[in-house]
């Protein structure tokens, strides 16, 4: 049986923070405000594989009331929810994703997003969409205050679940 799930995450973009997304640096004069890197693919790609499994959201797992998590690299953080996904018996079998943002733009890091993806859920990149958008100068994505992500996946069980 397959399953499901959603995630979605937006940080605020500030001066003096590095702009991580996917696992890539990428070069912008503004970063993430956030307790850990505050990569917002990684961490709704979390939300999506979490609440596929039935498991308890990022939040939960990872509560930015915790200092071992301040800074923390989310790439990381992905794998350790893949690992906890397995033990529930499942694994991506699809990701699909969207982020927004006006500035910068995103296309030419793509290719290397879906390599880092790719290597932290065991997923063959072609099965990785990511799809870079724009606000049409709407919303906070618009104005450059934030950039946001929205992902879809699909777990295949690999076992009974163990509860």
């Amino acid at each position: 049986m397959n399953r499901i799930g959603i995630g979605y995450d937006i940080h605020r973009l500030v001066a003096g923070r590095k702009l991580i997304i996917g696992g890539v640096l990428i070069p912008h004069e503004k970063g993430f405000e956030a307790h850990s890197d505050g990569d917002v693919l990684c961490h709704a790609l979390c939300d999506a594989l979490l609440g596929a499994a039935g498991l308890p959201n990022i939040g939960v797992l990872f509560p930015d009331s915790d200092p071992k998590y301040k800074d923390a690299d989310s790439m990381e953080l992905l794998r350790t929810v893949v690992a906890r996904v397995a033990e529930k018996g499942y694994r991506p079998l699809q990701v699909d994703s969207n982020l927004v943002a006006q500035r910068p733009k995103l296309q030419p890091f793509v290719a290397e997003m879906i390599r880092a993806l790719a290597a932290a859920t065991g997923l063959e990149e072609e099965k990785i969409s990511i799809k870079p958008r724009t606000n049409e100068y709407m919303g906070a994505e618009g104005r450059e205050e934030g950039i946001s992500a929205q992902v879809v996946v699909v777990l295949q069980r690999i076992k009974e679940d163990k509860g």
